[in-house]
């Protein structure tokens, strides 16, 4: 599964876009620099995430929405179209081309 299908998934489970979760996670003080650690267990507690959807998260929240080109362009399951992940909700990412 792609980072950004992961950050999907998290939005049908819960309603709530990735940007919705950063904003979320400011209001308790958690952001960029912040340990994943505690961000983790708050996503877990709160939200009913599993461990590799809060994990997910945690990158968003405390390192942005870059990744690694690791898996940009590649062929496996993990790929992803951009090392930008789209953090507005789903329906208003813009079509992959």
């Amino acid at each position: 599964m792609s980072f950004q299908a992961y950050l999907d998934n998290i939005e049908t489970k819960t309603g709530l876009t990735p940007r919705q979760f950063v904003e979320r996670a400011a209001a308790q003080g958690f952001g960029l620099g912040s340990k994943p650690a505690p961000v983790c267990s708050w996503l877990k507690e709160t939200y009913g995430l599993g461990h590799g959807h809060a994990m997910a998260l945690v990158h968003v929240i405390t390192k942005g929405d870059q990744i690694s080109t690791k898996h940009v362009g590649s062929t496996g399951s993990h790929r992803d179209a951009s090392d930008r992940l789209w953090l507005d909700g789903k329906a208003t990412r813009p079509a992959e081309g």
